[in-house]
C-alpha cells in the first residue's frame, strides 16, 4: 500500500472518471473504485449482469481478445475482466454474472435434451 498519499496523488483516475462521465453519460453505472493501493487505476465493476460489460468494452476501445474469462463459485458465476488505458489512467473493467448453467437451474431447465 502507498503511504502518505494526498488527493492530488489520485488525480489521474479522478480525471479519467470525469472524462468518462462526460463521454459516456448514458452507459450503465458501474461500481467505481479509486484506491491508494493502485493510485493510477480506476476500476469499473458491474454486478449481476454481463451484458453491460460488452457495452463498456466497446466504448472504451478494448479489443475482444483482451478480455479474460473466469468461473467462480463452482461454475455458478462468470467473471469477465479487461484492462486498458483511458485519459491517462489504467482502467480495469470487471463484470460478474450468473453462468448459463446457473440460469438454467434457476429457471428449472436443466439443459437436458427431450
Amino acid at each position: 500500500m502507498s503511504e502518505n498519499l494526498t488527493l492530488d496523488d489520485l488525480t489521474v483516475p479522478m480525471r479519467a472518471l470525469r472524462v468518462l462521465a462526460v463521454d459516456f453519460p448514458d452507459l450503465p453505472a458501474p461500481t467505481l473504485e479509486i484506491s491508494t493501493i493502485w493510485p493510477k487505476r480506476l476500476e469499473l465493476t458491474l454486478y449481476d449482469d454481463l451484458s453491460p460489460f460488452e457495452t463498456w468494452r466497446v466504448a472504451l476501445g478494448i479489443a475482444p481478445d483482451d478480455v479474460q474469462f473466469r468461473e467462480q463459485s463452482d461454475g455458478r458465476t462468470w467473471e469477465l475482466q479487461a484492462s486498458g488505458e483511458y485519459a491517462g489512467a489504467e482502467l480495469k473493467l470487471i463484470a460478474y454474472g450468473d453462468s448459463l448453467d446457473s440460469l438454467r437451474k434457476d429457471s428449472g431447465d436443466e439443459g437436458e435434451d427431450a
